[in-house]
């Protein structure tokens, strides 16, 4: 039995962590907030969990940057999912308009938080994961097919009323 929930740390919050300061206010709050979670709670209350899907997205770009984010991704346990598994809960996503077909990446990571009963998936993608708008529908398709949604949610949310 785990004696911490689970948290899958998606692209954006790695991505907030280990770049340097935006010159946008916003962005740069979010950065703020994902650095303190990591810094002072993260590993303290989570497990941290992440999956080769992440591991290939911070690869990508700039090699100095990218190495900083896999550097990151090190400390983490990568969730291994069936690919047919994997391949039907984000069609499902995708078919019922959850997720549009161009985030079919941004699909993945729900399902492998969903299939892999992970409790919290932390995540700075309003637009396709964490979208108010289309949370209950990805709840809804992941209960249908028998697997409880994770709380899509960013660091901030996280603190545990530290704020």
């Amino acid at each position: 039995m785990r004696s911490k929930p689970r948290v899958y740390i998606e692209t954006s919050v790695i991505s907030y962590l280990t770049s340097r300061p935006s010159s946008n206010e916003g962005i740069r709050g979010c950065q703020y907030f994902t650095r303190y979670w990591w810094e002072n709670f993260a590993e303290q209350q989570f497990e941290l969990v992440s999956s080769p899907i992440v591991q290939q997205e911070v690869s990508l770009g700039n090699t100095e940057a990218s190495q900083k984010r896999l550097k990151v991704l090190e400390k983490l346990t990568l969730l291994d999912t069936p690919r047919e598994i994997l391949d039907s809960l984000s069609d499902d996503l995708i078919n019922a308009g959850a997720l549009p077909l161009k985030a079919r990446i941004d699909s993945f990571h729900i399902a492998i938080a969903a299939i892999n009963s992970v409790e919290y998936l932390a995540t700075w993608n309003f637009k396709h994961i964490a979208n108010i708008n289309k949370i209950p529908l990805i709840q809804q398709v992941c209960r249908k097919i028998g697997y409880q949604p994770p709380i899509l949610c960013t660091p901030q949310q996280l603190l545990m009323e530290e704020f």
